[in-house]
């Protein structure tokens, strides 16, 4: 398209907030799909550890940490294969669409847990496989939408992340409430729901990418196959390489970030006063309150602006995203009615997943604006800030465990120790996690990117099912060392992988060549 200032089609030229409409198409899609992952994991652990006359399996919690450990450690393995698929075969986007299904299903089936086991495994297995097509295919997506010198790229990925997190904070506020107050199943049950919608926006909606994400040429022009090379440059080695030590930081990283979902929910369950009375549960309330509204109003103005953009065009893919939100918004006013009706208040150990989610909302427009401008520091560095702040977190963790005696099953700390360690471990996530994104998008070769985003998320599988295994040792650590050094281990390991990103700086940007 002559003029054009994305990719895709003439509708993805229009923009908002100085980006192409398709990324916000793409923005809704994930957010629903993060709702659905977020939501099932934010109780996942508490189902299984949960008391049998509660519903749950009544689980150990090293058994439960196991599971834990194999579910988020497949579910980024698979993400492997599906974008050589993809890359091979589907295409990204018949990929996303077909992965959105097989998990929409995989949420159906562990909803009807309440009938049988076998429900909940199958439905585990179909999350594992559905998110191997899905996930590293629509963030393929994301980086072909934009010109490949286009510097709005990384603030590009950064707001796509804010989608992620939008998802993932709606998920876990909603299917943790219902999941501890109502019913396990109907948490699951809700993911499920949503993930069906965000499957059905984005199928109505790929005009707009146009030529982005099509199924992959069978037949190759001879002359083209003599010309170009499927083995890479040494430029492009040089960029795979750094894609790979990138790879390797994520793995530190994530290792101890998805303690969030295992040990960190065990601590926000066991050893945090989340009984509240009197006036402490009135302002928990009010505050519960805003930080829900805040969020689903400006998610709210960001779906207007999409629709003022392609409704018309899009007109079904846009009525089930738009009927999405009014159930969304149904659940929220039920829910805050609910909580204001009683006088006491337990603050259900999920919402503590939801700062995350919360903080992200809050500053990654202000990280995609440092990112655009002349502060923009390289992406060695924005590693290596990230896992510090990654480590600070966890520091407040252990020393707000300090009081906690060795060996203790349950304690009641102040639930401030857990809004810190969460707020330090959100900004080193925005310097690390959607930069990341941004760079393998542009370093790795157009014909190797799916390939290339199944290997970053392999690098999240292997930290996930290690992050999960070292969580499982929780109870034995802490009764040798208390809870405090069990969370030293996450503060040292991160600052010192930091460090050494910091030291490669030089070496890494050369083997860019080009990009910061």
């Amino acid at each position: 398209m002559i003029g054009a200032h994305f990719n895709g089609s003439e509708f993805n030229q229009k923009t908002i907030f100085d980006h192409p409409t398709g990324l916000f198409v793409l923005f809704f899609t994930e957010m629903w799909e993060r709702f659905s992952y977020y939501g099932m994991r934010a109780i996942l652990i508490l189902f299984l550890t949960s008391s049998i006359m509660n519903e749950g399996w009544g689980w150990e919690r090293e058994d439960a940490m196991e599971l834990y450990a194999l579910y988020t450690g497949l579910v980024y393995l698979t993400p492997l294969f599906g974008g050589i698929l993809a890359d091979k075969y589907f295409g990204y986007r018949n990929a996303t669409v077909m992965g959105a299904l097989i998990m929409a299903l995989g949420h159906g089936s562990m909803a009807l847990e309440y009938f049988s086991d076998s429900f909940f495994f199958l439905g585990i297995a179909l999350l594992i496989i559905g998110n191997g097509l899905f996930k590293p295919n629509i963030s393929s997506i994301v980086g072909q939408l934009y010109k490949d010198d286009d510097i709005r790229k990384d603030g590009g990925y950064t707001i796509f992340y804010m989608g992620i997190n939008a998802g993932a904070f709606l998920g876990i506020l909603l299917c943790g409430y219902l999941g501890e107050k109502v019913g396990w199943h109907w948490g699951f049950g809700l993911a499920g729901i949503f993930m069906f919608f965000g499957m059905l926006q984005f199928y109505f909606a790929q005009g707009i990418f146009g030529e982005i994400g099509q199924k992959p040429q069978k037949k190759i022009d001879e002359v083209n196959v003599e010309k170009t090379s499927n083995w890479p440059t040494s430029v492009e080695w040089d960029r795979i390489s750094v894609i790979l030590v990138f790879s390797a930081a994520t793995i530190f990283f994530w290792w101890a970030f998805e303690q969030a979902g295992g040990s960190m929910t065990i601590f926000a369950n066991d050893y945090t006063e989340r009984n509240l009375t009197g006036d402490s549960s009135t302002i928990f309330k009010i505050v519960n309150t805003i930080i829900t509204i805040v969020p689903m109003i400006v998610i709210t103005y960001v779906l207007f602006r999409l629709f003022q953009n392609i409704f018309q065009k899009y007109f079904i893919s846009n009525f089930f995203l738009g009927m999405s939100f009014v159930i969304i918004w149904g659940i929220v006013i039920w829910m805050i009615d609910n909580e204001f009706s009683q006088e006491a208040t337990e603050i259900p150990a999920s919402w503590f997943s939801v700062l995350n989610s919360l903080f992200i909302i809050i500053f990654a427009p202000i990280f995609s604006k440092i990112w655009a401008s002349k502060y923009n520091p390289s992406g060695p560095i924005k590693f290596s800030i990230g896992l510090i702040l990654l480590g600070l977190g966890f520091a407040f963790l252990s020393y707000g465990s300090l009081s906690i005696p060795f060996g203790a099953k349950t304690a009641s700390v102040s639930i401030f120790w857990l809004v810190f360690a969460y707020l330090f471990h959100t900004l080193g996530e925005l310097c690390v996690s959607p930069v990341g994104l941004s760079y393998v998008s542009k370093l790795a070769p157009a014909r190797l990117i799916g390939l290339m985003f199944g290997f970053w998320l392999l690098s999240s599988a292997f930290a996930n099912g290690l992050g999960g295994l070292t969580g499982s040792y929780i109870d034995k650590i802490s009764e040798g060392y208390g809870l405090s050094g069990f969370f030293l281990i996450f503060t040292f390991i991160p600052i010192g992988a930091g460090i050494i990103m910091f030291l490669l700086n030089g070496f890494l940007k050369k083997r860019m060549h080009g990009y910061n």
